[in-house]
């Protein structure tokens, strides 16, 4: 039996190509109410899910097998169908998941143990399960990427199976999705936009990601596809790669070559934080630096309520929220604006606000998520706090408030120079541009320099303490980026 978890695709899948080796197979995937249930769970994650699995199933019944559905915990559908037809192994990918799918995992094995069923994992990332130490870890990234990528299977036999139709969306308890314009899912629409990315979009792509003016095309955005695995990771390193080459033949490269080489670290730094959650699955609910674990301990709803509406008075802000809301994407350093802004400016704790944006973002990986979050708000102890500016982003990203007046119509006529600002008008130029603040739109919920200095003078007492620079330096021995060894451990 062939577990697909988040692997939808049977090119580059080890698993399947030693299963289809073995004998009959049976292809499944598993609905699980546990994962459905969680509160990082939303519908846009099933509808891609939906159009992922679509494509699989094509795929699967090219070569001659089914794709078999279930639902429900993980144990007690391998137990029914070890019954109907006596399993003799499960192949898999290993997986870097939240806590639920953890212990999900941990169960998965006891129960293959007791069974007499072999589990076989196969690795489906660059990440090293039981890493010892980080020293290396480049190197082992390196080797599994340049290693070539697996055909699939030309043909299989097929285990008999009763089938079972997938789960709605309301028998798993998931409400109506809010995401209007979602990116769609599947192995074809991710070749389409891996393909016109490396033809045509991905050239401005090592400056045009920054600004959510220019990041909405020029973005590889492969993020949802390598979240679910319609492609692999590795197959997108080396098509950039081949291309990278094809266009160093070239006179005029433009900014190609730039461009390709930063997609590329961007897949391996995709990795690199994955790998932190593997080696500690705690990161989820617990800061990587423990002195600053209850840093924000009272949370503010009615900011919270503000930041989910898009309303708390700064428009980049406010654009990210309701273009998130309704796309399920945003560019990475539009992300980390609105998590460091809801960190320091709104002083909410990390989790609940990871959580939002789980649900919010279709390309939710656990592995880049809790590690990024605790990152942007400042409670990892090794890495520089940064907090946005919301105005700034706006001159240096979205000028003219392109971006802005899009997401945030209520400031469609404000002149431009009042765009990043708009409570500075004067009343009278709130009368011309059809925007009365505090009536059609909100007054700045907290004032940003004040909000800076408290969050600067708070987190700098904390990682000022002797005893917080000792735990920073054990934090950066087990998590830090590094290609050579660490000076500590030659010390030692």
């Amino acid at each position: 039996m062939v577990w697909f978890k988040r692997d939808l695709r049977i090119v580059d899948h080890e698993p399947l190509r030693c299963a289809v080796a073995e004998g009959p197979v049976v292809a499944l995937h598993v609905f699980e109410p546990t994962l459905w249930n969680a509160p990082t769970a939303d519908a846009r994650h099933l509808q891609f899910l939906r159009e992922s699995l679509n494509d699989l199933e094509n795929d699967l019944a090219s070569i001659g097998i089914p794709l078999t559905f279930r639902t429900g915990e993980v144990t007690d559908v391998f137990a029914s169908l070890h019954t109907e037809l006596s399993i003799d192994t499960v192949w898999a990918h290993e997986e870097t998941t939240d806590l639920n799918g953890y212990r999900r995992d941990v169960d998965v094995r006891r129960w293959a143990n007791e069974n007499g069923v072999s589990f076989v994992e196969h690795k489906g990332r660059g990440v090293v399960r039981r890493l010892d130490d980080r020293d290396g870890w480049s190197k082992k990234w390196q080797i599994y990427m340049d290693r070539p990528v697996q055909p699939p299977p030309t043909e299989a036999m097929a285990a008999s199976v009763t089938q079972q139709s997938p789960p709605s969306a309301s028998a798993l308890g998931l409400a109506a999705s809010t995401c209007t314009s979602p990116q769609v899912g599947g192995r074809r629409a991710a070749l389409e936009v891996l393909s016109s990315f490396l033809d045509h979009r991905g050239e401005p792509y090592v400056k045009a990601m920054s600004s959510p003016v220019t990041a909405f095309d020029h973005s590889s955005r492969l993020s949802p596809h390598l979240a679910y695995g319609s492609l692999s990771a590795r197959e997108c390193y080396q098509a950039s790669r081949n291309r990278r080459e094809e266009i160093g033949e070239w006179t005029e490269r433009g900014s190609w070559l730039k461009s390709l080489r930063a997609f590329e670290t961007r897949l391996r730094w995709r990795d690199h934080f994955t790998q932190k959650l593997e080696d500690q699955p705690s990161l989820e609910t617990q800061a990587m630096h423990p002195m600053f674990e209850a840093i924000r301990p009272d949370f503010n709803e009615d900011r919270f309520g503000a930041l989910v509406a898009g309303r708390t008075g700064f428009p980049m802000v406010d654009a990210c929220m309701r273009a998130t809301t309704a796309t399920g994407w945003l560019n990475f350093r539009m992300r980390a604006m609105v998590v460091s802004f809801a960190s320091h400016h709104l002083w909410l704790d990390w989790r609940p606000v990871a959580e939002l944006f789980a649900r919010l973002w279709v390309d939710y990986e656990p592995g880049i998520h809790y590690p990024q979050h605790q990152m942007q708000s400042g409670v990892t102890g090794i890495n520089a706090v940064r907090i946005y500016s919301p105005t700034k982003q706006v001159h240096d990203h979205d000028p003219t408030g392109v971006f802005v007046r899009e997401w945030v119509t209520e400031l469609a006529d404000v002149d431009p120079l009042h765009i990043a600002e708009p409570s500075l008008m004067s009343p009278m130029e709130q009368q011309w541009s059809k925007c009365v603040i505090g009536v059609d739109y909100p007054a700045p919920i907290v004032d940003h320099s004040t909000a800076y200095r408290q969050a600067q003078d708070t987190i700098r007492a904390v990682k000022n303490l002797p005893e917080a620079k000792r735990i920073s330096e054990d934090v950066l021995q087990r998590h830090g980026s590094r290609k050579k060894p660490s000076s500590r451990r030659k010390r030692s």
